[in-house]
């Protein structure tokens, strides 16, 4: 599991992919097609950003720095 979060490529889906839903999950139209409205909306959108600031931060950190 560690060298597949390793991969730049990983990190890359899970940035993406984390920050459309909860970006999508933060409106109400869509939250409440999807069955999240109330609650459960702001624990979806809090969990998925987290998850995606996480993979984030891993990506900004293993960029390549001139030398």
């Amino acid at each position: 599991m560690k060298s597949l979060l390793a991969k730049k490529s990983t990190l890359w889906f899970l940035f993406l992919f984390n920050a459309a839903v909860a970006l999508a999950v933060g409106f109400a139209p869509v939250a409440e097609a999807v069955g999240a409205a109330g609650i459960g909306q702001v624990v979806t959108c809090a969990g998925m950003g987290a998850v995606a600031l996480g993979a984030g931060s891993a990506l900004w950190l293993r960029r390549a720095r001139p030398a």
